[in-house]
């Protein structure tokens, strides 16, 4: 088994370990890294991967693709232990099954139990332990100044910011600065990421838009010399390492769902990077037999667009929507996928011309403004995923719904994002019009960190109070606490690389 990464872009044989993997970030020509095989698993291993707990799972998974050598098995079950203890469920990602009543087959797997009521907490708790592993080794007996530090930059659309912030604070050798666009997150988002008090971490409210923010990130990383004096890290979601961790709850949901009978799952994932349903999408190749993966978008549509017609096009035009995290107009993890299929479909399976033709899409996108694929591409992912596209009203409306006839619990409320999910789901099963499958929603966020869409959406049903309904006791007290964030007046890499400088000084980090 092959533990090495390679890059999307590159012609090249050239391979990586996972710790470059992880600590790089992003491939040295603007390509994202992965595994150089999907490894394989048998219907004998799924058998008895079906009873094991959610740690032991992510054990066995993350054994498939790092290699022994650069982490010995007993390093990274510690790792994972200590990973997914600061969630709030025993189970990590519990299942909430057949929640709508009705009879319906509708789960929805809730990822938000880890410390910022998110789900990028299951991959970016794990993500702050692996930095930490990785630079305590390589200290080890180091004077101060002779130390490695990772430089941990990223921008966010809402939830990755406090997963970051709560996956790095108080590291030892690592800063953590992360990029967010003023006035265009929830407050509840604003407070978490900005009342943690731990010295090495940064909040920058930047003056534009979410994907002003990531541009400056990825022109920070593209940035050689910044990059060697600081040794910047990622952790958005173009992370190999995300992704990685992302996997388990694909596995863990399905056995539960199942429970050792015979049946057709489908998954359905509210997308905006295309990281969370890119993880479902290795599953199923490493052998988790599902039947598709449904992309939910908003009105922030792009990769809706691109599996009905082929065209990969961006517009300047972000819509501002109910579901905030997936108003993005260039899905970053989506060229993971476009390079298996270029792969498979036009490159006769050779690695290297993948990368070609890869490139010479995403040169398209930056000259053109958008790349149009074969319809071949298209049928081939057609073979694996499926569309929605659900407007603000339709988003509003489901909350609304599945507060009024949820059984299990009774009066379940959603968020913005997974009711987007949810309604896809039943579009689907609406479509597909088969007892036999199984639907699992990925429920993305709390409720509690939408306030806004959801109080609209519940104001009129009786009995309902947000306080007392939604609000967890621990988000309550943030509003209370000081905060801590520097404005940026523009959206502008020279601005935010000396204002990271300028931190990193008072940090003591450089």
């Amino acid at each position: 088994m092959s533990h090495s990464y390679r890059s999307t872009r590159s012609s090249a044989k050239e391979t990586q370990s996972f710790e470059n993997t992880i600590i790089q970030g992003l491939a040295s020509d603007g390509g994202l890294f992965i595994p150089s095989e999907i490894p394989q698993v048998d219907a004998k291993t799924l058998e008895k991967w079906s009873s094991l707990s959610f740690q032991d799972l992510a054990l066995e998974i993350m054994k498939l693709y790092i290699s022994s050598e650069e982490i010995p098995e007993a390093d990274l079950k510690e790792l994972v232990q200590r990973s997914y203890s600061t969630f709030r469920s025993s189970e990590v990602t519990p299942l909430a099954k057949n929640v709508s009543g009705n009879g319906e087959h509708l789960h929805v797997l809730e990822l938000y139990h880890g410390p910022t009521y998110a789900f990028k907490d299951v991959a970016l708790q794990f993500v702050g332990n692996l930095f930490e592993y990785f630079l305590q080794r390589a200290n080890k007996d180091l004077p101060q100044e002779k130390r490695k530090k990772i430089t941990v930059v990223g921008a966010t659309s809402g939830d990755t910011g406090s997963a970051a912030i709560y996956g790095m604070r108080g590291k030892k050798d690592v800063s953590v600065f992360i990029l967010y666009p003023t006035g265009r997150i929830s407050p509840i988002q604003e407070e978490q990421m900005t009342t943690v008090p731990d010295k090495n971490v940064q909040t920058l409210s930047v003056k534009g838009t979410f994907d002003n923010c990531q541009d400056i990130v990825k022109a920070i990383f593209g940035d050689v010399e910044f990059n060697k004096k600081h040794n910047v890290g990622a952790v958005n979601s173009i992370n190999w390492a995300r992704i990685l961790a992302q996997m388990t709850y694909y596995f863990y949901a399905y056995f539960q769902a199942i429970k050792g009978a015979q049946s057709k799952v489908k998954f359905v994932v509210p997308s905006g990077n295309f990281g969370d349903i890119l993880a479902g999408y290795y599953a199923k190749k490493m052998g988790l037999p599902v039947e598709r993966l449904v992309i939910a978008t908003n009105s922030n549509d792009i990769l809706d667009r691109f599996m009905k017609t082929g065209i990969y096009e961006r517009s300047d035009d972000v819509a501002a929507t109910l579901s905030p995290a997936m108003d993005i107009l260039v899905s970053s993890n989506f060229e993971r996928l476009l390079w298996y299929l270029a792969r498979d479909v036009l490159a006769a399976g050779d690695d290297q011309k993948a990368g070609e033709i890869l490139n010479q899409w995403f040169v398209q996108l930056k000259t053109e403004g958008k790349f149009v694929v074969d319809p071949a591409v298209i049928e081939r992912a057609l073979t694996d995923f499926d569309s929605e596209r659900v407007s603000d009203p339709e988003t509003k409306e489901t909350i609304k719904e599945m507060y009024r006839s949820s059984q299990n619990p009774k009066n379940y409320i959603l968020d913005p994002h997974t009711a987007v999910g949810v309604c896809a789901t039943k579009r689907q099963m609406a479509k597909d019009n088969d007892n036999s499958i199984q639907y699992i929603s990925l429920s993305t966020a709390h409720p509690a960190k939408f306030a806004d869409a959801v109080n609209d959406a519940l104001s009129e049903c009786e009995g309902y109070s947000f306080e007392k309904d939604v609000l967890p006791e621990e988000l309550k007290k943030l509003s209370t606490l000081e905060k801590k964030l520097k404005f940026v007046e523009k959206a502008d890499v020279g601005l935010v690389k000396q204002t990271i400088e300028e931190e990193l000084v008072k940090m003591g980090l450089f």
